[in-house]
């Protein structure tokens, strides 16, 4: 403990919220290595939101709570047979939201390998993703 003018001063451990740039580097960081479950678990909300282009017999076109989207990133990997290579293009920052092409060489269980992208789109506020939303 220090002394400050006589009394004692607890140091007290700074929780500082991640600045949106910060989180967009840390997203590409994470997405770039295929760590999409850390990049959740770090980096959102627990009432986040997963939005896809369009709903598909596997996932719905919405996905509420940050359980579920792991659930849902949990999902696609079980139906991945190799994530070969994935690249993140440099982010796209401006107030609150990021931005930056997503491309998977990819291949899906009992399908041919192919090269997948996608546009992602991410709100943050307070220091966490609340949004993530997929174009295609």
């Amino acid at each position: 403990m220090a002394v400050i003018s006589g009394k004692p001063f607890a140091h007290h451990k700074k929780t500082s919220v991640m600045t949106t740039p910060e989180i967009a580097a840390r997203l590409v960081e994470l997405c770039g290595k295929g760590d999409f479950e850390a990049a959740q678990r770090e980096l959102y909300a627990d009432d986040a939101i997963s939005i896809e282009p369009y709903a598909t017999p596997e996932f719905q076109k919405e996905t509420k709570g940050l359980k579920n989207i792991v659930e849902k990133g949990e999902k696609f990997t079980r139906m991945t047979e190799e994530l070969h290579n994935t690249t993140v293009s440099n982010p796209l920052v401006t107030g609150n939201i990021i931005a930056f092409v997503l491309t998977m060489d990819i291949t899906m269980k009992g399908k041919k390998r192919m090269s997948m992208g996608e546009l992602c789109v991410y709100e943050v506020k307070d220091g966490k993703i609340i949004s993530e939303q997929f174009f295609m």
